[in-house]
């Protein structure tokens, strides 16, 4: 299951006053046990649809903090759905199901507040970047090229899943389009950044993965010692900073003293 978004995260992508009424979105509700269900807004990872996603975790979020919706545990967002989780002793889906229809009905606030994000990366060290190389080879480019691509594309965070921290970041240039890896690695080093079909993440733990590794960011993408733990939300626009194998040591250390300036890296959209 994706994790949910924290309150702190949610205040991050806050929603702005345009507005787009989707009164005429289709959606289906698909059963998810008996204590949630779905809300699906398509059958394709899009802009759009992350964005109706995301409209309706927080409108359902701010319904919850004026006290409506009573009995609703929480609203976890994927690509192109919003599961609701409830409580049964408190409400069902029955009656859920028309209160939200509403809310899509009376149009939900679509400009979102979101948080410009730059994420420091290493391309240069072979170790870091084991599969350039090969991604250069794959899609006819040079490693140089691969970088520039990769430093060009305007990625946006659409969830959080698989391990805590884990963001799945979609807007890779098209050019960079590969399949995952035919063998998966047993072992990904922590904050390695990687690329897979049209989308780029960083492992925030060393973990098995099959993504192309290209990079490795200094950064943690997940501390507890933090307020917030996990540092990238859902809505955040990101892009990447080449740095040089001796600016990675130097925030390296930082990061691991607990001193680094994390909100240096990130500026109001």
């Amino acid at each position: 299951m994706t994790p949910s978004v924290s309150e702190a995260q949610f205040r991050a992508i806050g929603i702005c006053s345009k507005t787009t009424i989707l009164a005429d979105v289709s959606v289906r509700y698909l059963s998810c046990g008996d204590t949630a269900f779905t809300v699906e807004f398509g059958n394709e990872i899009s802009p759009e649809i992350n964005g109706k996603v995301m409209a309706l975790h927080a409108e359902i979020g701010r319904a919850k903090a004026a006290g409506s919706l009573s009995g609703v545990v929480e609203t976890v967002p994927t690509m192109r759905s919003l599961m609701v989780s409830y409580d049964p002793l408190a409400t069902s889906r029955r009656q859920l199901e028309p209160e939200i229809e509403a809310l899509i009905a009376r149009g939900l606030p679509t400009g979102m507040a979101t948080r410009r994000v730059s994420i420091p990366c290493c391309y240069d060290d072979p170790d870091f970047a084991p599969d350039l190389a090969d991604v250069a080879k794959r899609t006819k480019k040079t490693t140089e090229q691969v970088i520039t691509s990769h430093l060009a594309s305007p990625f946006k965070v659409y969830v959080l899943g698989f391990m805590p921290g884990l963001a799945y970041i979609a807007g890779l240039d098209q050019a960079l389009y590969l399949p995952r890896r035919s063998q998966p690695r047993v072992r990904v080093p922590r904050s390695s950044v990687a690329i897979a079909m049209d989308m780029t993440t960083i492992y925030p733990f060393e973990s098995p993965g099959g993504w192309h590794l290209i990079g490795r960011t200094p950064l943690w993408m997940f501390d507890q010692r933090r307020e917030q733990p996990v540092f990238l939300a859902p809505g955040d626009s990101l892009s990447f900073q080449r740095i040089d194998r001796k600016s990675f040591d130097r925030i390296a250390r930082t990061v691991e003293a607990g001193t680094f300036d994390w909100a240096s890296l990130v500026q109001a959209a």
